[in-house]
């Protein structure tokens, strides 16, 4: 059996607890109803990273037919619910085990502005060796491609990697290329799982 030697987490429902906080239904009454599936390809665009946080503003604006600073205002409060709180239990242990030796990564379907944001509240550079964030390399998870960028990245071999997530299909992508995978449900079984696949080590 080939040892695991990185642990690889998502960030949104992982490493950060990202409860709904009902914005985009505080801005209905101004947007109209159904708005966000107007702007839709619009947020589209900035997961992946072909346009700006700038171009987000104006081209969402425009769509919903409201000044960009209204828009702006909008996206403050859609950052605090982004960056939701910080996990501290599992960035703890995830420190421990890196501390350990294990290699460490970040996968996560993000947007323009993500880094940033993340960083400031939650200094994520300092837990991790790499975070490979989808607005920076222009696909998602689940694209297969995603994953393999990260383990080429690492220089590391599928079945040496373990990954975390709480999207059930994301960690059947990440299974699908040989890696072990996790679905996150709490902090307590998350731990516990990843613990039973590194005893086997």
């Amino acid at each position: 059996m080939v040892a695991i030697r990185a642990i690889i987490l998502d960030i949104g429902g992982v490493l950060e607890h990202t409860p709904d906080l009902g914005t985009v239904a505080r801005w209905t009454p101004e947007f109209g109803a159904g708005w966000e599936h107007r702007v839709d390809p619009v947020f589209r665009a900035g997961e992946i990273g072909t346009i700006t946080l700038e171009e987000v503003h104006e081209r969402a604006a425009a769509t919903l037919g409201v000044p960009v600073a209204r828009f702006e205002a909008y996206m403050d409060d859609v950052w605090v619910e982004y960056v939701g709180t910080y996990n501290a239990e599992l960035a703890a242990y995830w420190s421990a085990r890196r501390a350990e030796g294990y290699q460490t990564a970040i996968i996560s379907n993000s947007f323009v502005g993500a880094r940033e944001r993340e960083e400031e509240a939650h200094r994520f550079s300092e837990l991790t060796d790499l975070i490979v964030y989808s607005h920076e390399v222009g696909v998602m998870k689940p694209d297969p491609a995603i994953y393999e960028l990260c383990l080429d990245r690492l220089g590391m071999r599928p079945q040496e990697t373990v990954f975390v997530d709480d999207f059930e299909p994301n960690c059947e992508a990440a299974r699908a290329l040989g890696m072990a995978a996790v679905l996150f449900k709490d902090t307590a079984q998350a731990v516990r799982d990843l613990d039973a696949l590194l005893q086997k080590d």
